[in-house]
């Protein structure tokens, strides 16, 4: 089978498993290919979508957005067709040498370094979060203090420390947002939903 072949059943077997769902036209898609990439239908009743969300991130990046991310996994995860279509640059700062002196000499994670560094470029935005609890809890109280303005937050911290209590306090937020209650996530969930975003901001554009 050819690669779209397999994507194209794929699908259509998450749709019949998945079968009556509570997600509307534009989340649909989105869960659809988080399911698509983890095998995970928990998914199905774990996520969780701020008012506007998805309608943020196809704008954004149909406005060619800086999107950010907290692992270089999920940087080369997400598909450069799409995002290359709108100029959007796709970065991670969690490597740059400035981020790991700070994180060193502050005691603090590159994690949280790399949000610092990257708040004064994130205004309307994608800022992803897949790994590191610590990012997203920096990226919350930047934006509280109004030092940071994305358009939209992707927050799947997964583990055992904060990660579930970090998704907590981004839901409890009026920010706009796409996360998940619990432990679970990932830089490969991540990543799929700007992929999934990016997908929907190519054919939306070419109507």
């Amino acid at each position: 089978m050819k690669p779209q072949e397999i994507e194209d059943l794929s699908f259509k077997i998450i749709e019949q498993e998945a079968g009556e769902h509570r997600f509307n036209k534009e989340q649909w898609p989105i869960v659809r290919r988080m399911i698509h990439t983890s095998a995970d239908f928990e998914y199905l009743d774990s996520i969780r979508f701020s008012n506007g969300a998805v309608k943020n991130g196809v704008q954004a990046i149909q406005n060619g957005c800086k999107i950010f991310t907290d692992t270089n996994m999920a940087r080369v995860g997400i598909r450069k067709k799409e995002t290359a279509l709108f100029g959007c640059n796709v970065t991670c700062l969690i490597a740059d040498k400035s981020v790991a002196q700070k994180a060193k000499q502050e005691g603090t994670t590159r994690a949280v370094k790399a949000v610092d560094m990257a708040c004064d470029q994130i205004k309307d935005g994608i800022y992803v979060v897949g790994n590191a609890p610590t990012a997203l809890l920096r990226l919350i109280e930047l934006i509280k203090a109004k030092k940071a303005n994305p358009a939209l937050i992707i927050g799947f911290p997964v583990g055992f420390v904060n990660a579930a209590e970090s998704k907590d306090e981004l839901m409890a937020t009026d920010f706009s947002y796409i996360t998940n209650k619990g432990r679970k996530g990932g830089s490969n969930i991540a990543a799929s939903i700007v992929n999934a975003l990016a997908i929907m901001a190519a054919k939306t554009a070419a109507k």
